[in-house]
């Protein structure tokens, strides 16, 4: 490989300096390039600058419009203006002369026009529609330059829609005899994976054969594709795992070519790519775990070099030991390492082993307790990104006892940092632990009020609208929301009577908002007060126009009694002639409202911000004005998805692929074409307009909460110890050194006696003993001998038993860290309807058969039985073009728990089809198990608590949320408490918001036992969207009706059955029985099927059998539905 670099360097100069000397080592002294490269560094001005490449440009654009320029001198004009380009001058005239260049010249002028084509157009750009032609031809070519040229442009700037014109192509080039070749060919398939997914769900075995290459560059190259798949779909992938331990032991073991080496390490980026394979692959499974500890270890040992590359790959390595089922050896030398990288006097290295402490430490808390006096040190640290990675830390730490602690240190960054990155980024985070732990409602207020002064109007728009929110909702105790609006108000008061002048634009308005709604709860404040200090800032000169509305709005709520009227007539005289037209609105509803207190009341009631509001999303209230409009000749309305066709189809540019790689009987029906499918034939659907599930806005949100959680405050889970040891386990202390810590581990019956330390040294421990209070303790007692308090102080007003929005923010260490968040993915399982995400490896116990009723408990005799669920539930409907339900594919051969808790179900959910009863969490106290049950008109999830302690758990509180389902509870009386060795039964209500291939719901359960503190349990359940998906029954001239009246669509090619004499029909009987679709007609080779989202949301299918494949057009009033709905019709049939 080094070899190659050394021969490409040495082209390079040859390339750019075009003269007489092909063979030149330097750049020409003759060429123009040359020259303006030199005339470039001469200058002494930016504006100098400017003038020089506008000349050159405009040299440019005269000579590439000449007739008689040369395909030679053309490449020296493409070099010149991509030299231009570089600099950040535009030359858009040389775009259409680069694809020329790459059209028409020889080799060496073929690779210029390429290389000017990908750094010149993006994706989207309309001018490489002219490129797809010769990019075929170059694909079809015998010279291996061109077909590596094509290749390469294809991998970085291609458009989507003309993806299968070529594909046939690319796989091709995967059996080339040439290495180089078939590398290319995987990177080009890798890069269609990223932009189309289901355009290459084809070819997956193909990609294993790369994987199997014998040429090392390949199949490093189809790791890459490996990657991207493994975080969508584990599960799919665990049989490849003894292929990757072996390359990654091989590699380790130096068995590849020297040329891969980097500093005499093998193939570093190979092993780190390896590596994140690997901890996907081993994340929650025990038995794949246990293949992979032996090649972790080796690569540990064999990366103990002084070399920046060996550090990256011990990185890796530390995060999927933690990511992976743990072993002890394995964690305690990944420990050591982290150790090793705090510890070191590097810059870098301290910065990777904060990094990584960040990753690991809310899995393992005591590797904070061992290194909390260096992470005290890099608090005070002269490298700006140390101290922010160390609070970063912190962040991650934070809990309710060093909360304030916490805050005040990234605080006083935030007063000295220039950033803007940084302000943003800390800003949002201390906003979020004010809320999430504050102590007090004083210290609450204040610490936002220096969020809002440091923040400034850098801060994301999100954080004033959730303080105001807070406000607003109010929370559990009415008590609470007074004193808290209260102390805002006196708060907001004296910031105005001092200097509000210095304080930020969005600052002031919610100091407005908060003063106009909540000033008249102050008893002795007069609202002309009020008002004066509001009109002081509509005289200032930084507030901005924005500002002054809020005032002026906030001076309309509260201008009341004559004195009011004198201030509002005031400034309603001194704006009244503003050109603003935004405040001359509000200054006449000041003049108006300030004078007629019936009128105000009416129009601005007070505590009206309570009170839910009725929004017509349809816009109803136009109907009449939009008749009246079409009757005059008006143009209908048409969405933005049919306007586009519409310009497109006006451009006269075909989005077809050109001929050269398509079959000669294929229908020319262009993407654009309206007609109803019952009519006319459509297309085979090649034009690539299929979408990427996994980069739409409503999946890309990672929530990992209520995964699997292998360790926790007491360490790793699975290993549970006896009562007697655990009180005898001494808690770590932070006033320790690393030192101190491992002999008071080595010796729990000595304790060792204290020395005098300097006054710094002390400060510093007591700084610690405040920062990592409440961290490594095994039972609920803090390190500094206090019991861990309730994390949350303000809990938002919930809007139904189920349903709260801040269900997930109500947990104590035990949430997720962000960090998780980031460097993990919550993945798709390909074959289960419904997932369940446990706690703690252990099998929850359910309880023996009773009686129940909704949402109620009952007493249960007997012993606990242990065991798993297995089944499917019954038909969801009978034959009238009904299916049943495919549910989750957990195969178990006990059946007594689903059977047990099947006995608790409400009588009127018995005889309804459900999916297994699946087990979610357990602790000591609890056992959690749920099932969604399928009505035609609803979905229901139908949770069980089982109390299998001897004592009642009462304060219970069961809180439902999920970010793409409305969720609401059925029953009116929520379950508080559940008696010893009882189940209770909770429901809940699931629509979809959004269209998702699939979709989690969290939830959170707080009890009180007799005997301890509050507990939490958490725990999610996975759903997909055929558990929301109904038959639609329609007839064909309906079908065709809705059809032109639907503008989201989107085109696919499917496997077609052959079970049968008729494809089509054994192809659509899959679908419907596994989809719930309806068939609402087959004629001859084509189907029209259709279904409905639950609430009534349709989509259509209209399925014609071509060239041997399933031809399908779907279309839907809702965007996302039908690309949703193709996504499990691809899974459907691929598991049939």
């Amino acid at each position: 490989m080094s070899d190659v670099v050394e021969k490409t360097l040495t082209a390079l100069p040859s390339l750019l300096s075009l003269d007489s000397q092909p063979g030149s080592g330097k750049l020409s002294s003759t060429s123009k390039l040359g020259n303006l490269i030199r005339g470039i560094t001469e200058l002494t001005s930016k504006h100098d600058e400017e003038k020089l490449i506008q000349r050159e440009l405009s040299s440019i654009k005269e000579q590439v419009s000449s007739p008689n320029t040369s395909m030679r001198q053309m490449k020296e004009l493409m070099v010149r203006a991509i030299y231009c380009e570089m600099l950040g001058y535009e030359a858009s005239f040389s775009y259409i002369h680069a694809i020329k260049l790459a059209q028409q010249g020889t080799v060496l002028e073929k690779r210029v026009g390429y290389l000017a084509v990908s750094l010149f157009l993006n994706e989207s750009h309309e001018l490489l529609l002219l490129l797809v032609n010769t990019v075929l031809k170059d694909l079809q070519s015998t010279n291996l330059i061109e077909v590596c040229m094509a290749l390469t442009v294809v991998s970085q700037v291609f458009p989507k829609d003309m993806i299968p014109a070529i594909l046939p192509l690319v796989e091709e080039k995967l059996n080339h005899p040439k290495e180089i070749i078939r590398r290319k060919a995987v990177l080009a398939l890798y890069k269609f994976y990223l932009i189309a997914p289901n355009q290459v769900q084809h070819i997956h075995n193909k990609f294993r054969k790369a994987l199997c290459d014998k040429d090392p560059g390949v199949m490093t190259a189809s790791l890459h594709i490996y990657l991207q798949m493994i975080k969508e779909n584990p599960d799919g992938y665990k049989d490849l795992t003894a292929s990757f331990v072996t390359i990654l032991k091989q590699v380790v073991g130096g068995k590849l070519p020297m040329d891969f080496n980097y500093h005499s390490v093998p193939a570093p980026w190979l092993q780190i790519q390896l590596l994140r394979i690997l901890s996907l692959l081993g994340k929650n499974d025990q038995s794949t775990s246990e293949m992979m500890y032996e090649v972790l270890d080796e690569s540990l040992r064999r990366a103990e070099m002084n070399h920046n590359i060996t550090y990256a790959i011990l990185y890796e390595c530390v995060k999927s030991i933690y990511t992976i089922h743990p072993k002890a050896d394995l964690l305690e030398k990944a420990a050591k390492c982290i150790g090793n990288f705090v510890l070191s006097p590097k810059i870098n290295l301290k910065y990777l082993g904060l990094k990584a402490l960040t990753y690991v430490v809310q899995q393992d808390a005591n590797l904070a307790l061992q290194h909390q006096m260096t992470i005290i040190e890099c608090l005070d640290h002269s490298d700006l990104i140390i101290k922010r990675e160390t609070l970063e830390l912190l962040f991650r730490i934070t809990n309710g006892q060093n909360v304030a602690v916490i805050v005040e240190k990234m605080l006083e960054f935030l007063r000295l940092s220039t950033d803007d990155y940084t302000t943003i980024d800390l800003v949002g985070k201390v906003a979020e632990l004010a809320e999430k732990y504050a102590p007090d409602n004083e210290w609450f207020i204040e610490t936002m009020n220096t969020v809002f002064s440091l923040g400034g109007d850098m801060m994301q728009p999100d954080i004033p609208n959730s303080f105001l929110r807070l406000l607003s909702e109010g929370f559990d105790n009415v008590d609470e929301d007074l004193q808290l609006r209260l102390f805002a108000v006196d708060s907001y008061v004296s910031l105005l009577q001092g200097e509000p002048a210095k304080l930020p634009q969005r600052f002031l308005q919610v100091i407005s908002w908060v003063l106009g709604e909540y000033s008249h709860l102050r008893e002795g404040l007069e609202a002309a007060t009020v008002l004066r200090l509001l009109a002081k800032l509509l005289d200032m000169k930084r507030t901005s126009s924005e500002t002054k509305s809020w005032v002026l709005m906030a001076m309309t709520k509260i201008s009341e009694g004559p004195a009011c009227v004198c201030v509002a007539q005031e400034v309603s005289e001194r704006y009244s002639g503003s050109l603003d037209t935004v405040l001359r609105q509000r200054v006449q509803e000041l003049q108006h409202l300030s004078q007629g207190s019936e009128l105000r009341d009416r129009v601005l009631p007070r505590n009206a911000g309570l009170e839910p509001l009725e929004v017509d999303s349809s816009l109803s209230f136009l109907d009449g004005f939009v008749s009246e409009a079409l009757a005059a000749g008006a143009a209908p309305y048409k969405p933005p998805h049919q306007r586009q066709e519409e310009l497109a189809q006006a451009k006269a540019l075909s989005l077809e692929p050109y001929g050269l790689s398509l079959p000669i009987s294929m229908s020319s029906c262009s993407i654009a074409d309206r007609q109803s499918p019952t009519l006319l034939s459509m297309s085979s659907g090649l034009s690539g307009n299929s979408t990427d599930l996994s980069h739409k806005g409503g999946t890309a949100t990672l929530k990992l909460d209520g995964v699997k959680r292998v360790w926790g405050r007491e360490g790793y889970l699975a290993q549970k110890e006896p009562l007697e040891e655990s009180a005898q386990v001494e808690v770590p202390s932070p006033l320790r050194s690393p030192s101190q810590q491992k002999g008071a581990d080595s010796t729990h019956s000595q304790t060792p006696t204290p020395t005098p330390t300097p006054e710094p040294e002390q400060e510093k421990q007591q700084l610690a003993s405040s920062l990592f209070v409440g961290l490594g303790s095994q039972s609920s007692v803090c390190l500094m001998g206090k019991s861990e308090p309730t994390p949350q102080r303000f809990r938002r007003k919930a809007k139904g038993q189920g349903s709260s929005s801040a269900a997930s923010e109500q947990l104590s260490n035990s949430t997720h860290s962000t960090v998780d968040n980031l460097l993990c993915n919550n993945l798709l399982d390909s074959t289960v309807t419904s997932e369940l995400a446990v706690s703690t490896p252990k099998q929850t116990s359910q309880l023996p058969q009773g009686l129940t009723t909704t949402n109620g408990t009952c007493d249960v005799e007997g012993d606990l039985i242990e065991g798993t669920v297995m089944g499917s539930g019954p038909s969801l409907f009978d034959g009238n073009g009904m299916v049943a339900v495919d549910p989750a594919a957990h195969k178990d051969p006990d059946r007594p728990k689903d059977l047990c808790l099947s006995s608790h179900l409400p009588a009127e959910l018995s005889g309804l089809s459900r999916s297994e009863i699946t087990p979610l969490c357990s602790n000591q106290s609890l056992d959690l198990s749920a099932c969604h049950v399928q009505k035609e008109d609803a979905l229901l999830l139908v949770i069980f608590i089982a109390n299998s302690s001897d004592s009642a758990v009462k304060q219970m509180l069961l809180q439902i949320d999920s970010g793409e389902l409305e969720v609401s509870c059925v029953s009116d009386s929520p379950v508080e408490e559940v008696r010893r060795h009882s189940v209770a039964v909770c429901q809940y209500s699931l629509i979809m918001k959004r269209p998702s291939a699939h979709v989690e719901v969290t939830g959170t359960v707080s009890y009180q036992l007799p005997v301890g503190e509050p507990q939490a349990v958490q725990f999610s359940y996975r759903l997909s969207l055929t558990n929301f998906i109904r038959p639609l029954t329609v007839s064909t001239e309906e079908y065709g009706a809705m059809w032109l009246a639907f503008s989201h669509d989107t085109k696919q090619n499917l496997t077609l059955l052959n079970d049968g004499p008729d494809p089509l029909t054994a192809t659509l009987n899959v679908l419907r029985k596994k989809l719930q679709l309806h068939v609402v007609d087959i004629i001859g080779l084509e189907g029209i099927v259709a279904c409905r989202l639950l609430q009534g949301q349709p989509c259509l299918m209209h399925c014609r059998i071509h060239a041997g494949a399933l031809a399908v057009w779907l279309r839907s009033p809702v965007a996302d539905l039908p690309d949703c709905l193709l996504y499990h019709c691809q899974r459907a049939l691929q598991e049939h």
